[in-house]
């Protein structure tokens, strides 16, 4: 595990961009956030004992966010997964706050997505029933019945 002293308003890692490495903020502030037609959106602002990127270690997916500096910072980086086990086994206080954070962004995830999934099914029976009012038949489009 390494150390690196960063200054302010610069990017540690930029949406899209694919590279392993988690890290721990031990002194300064990081922003988390996101870019959508040109509009950033903050998802957090991290102060020193946080971490973030850990998915990185976890998936080969490019990251869906950017994190910059907001003061002067020193992280560690966590460049493996053999690295975090380790650092996890030496710290097992930092262990169980990871664990528990993490179950909380996951449960937030959870609650996002499953709000999405509601929105998208609500409009698809919104247009159902429009699609079904031009297509219903009514008593006086039935003819002999015998």
């Amino acid at each position: 595990m390494s150390k690196l002293n960063i200054p302010p308003n610069q990017r540690i890692f930029k949406e899209g961009e694919l590279n392993n490495a988690m890290y721990i903020i031990l002194q300064g502030n990081v922003e988390i956030f996101f870019t959508v037609n040109n509009s950033q959106t903050r998802l957090a602002l991290m102060k020193p004992g946080d971490f973030f990127g850990e998915m990185a270690l976890f998936s080969s997916n490019p990251r869906s966010a950017t994190a910059r500096t907001i003061t002067n910072c020193e992280v560690a980086v966590i460049e493996s997964k053999q690295q975090l086990e380790n650092f996890l086994v030496k710290n097992p206080k930092f262990a169980a706050k990871m664990v528990s954070i993490m179950a909380d962004r996951l449960a937030r995830t959870n609650e996002l997505l499953i709000s999405s999934m509601e929105k998208s099914v609500a409009k698809k029976i919104e247009f159902s029933n429009e699609v079904g009012k031009e297509h219903q038949i009514g008593i006086s489009d039935v003819q002999d019945v015998e």
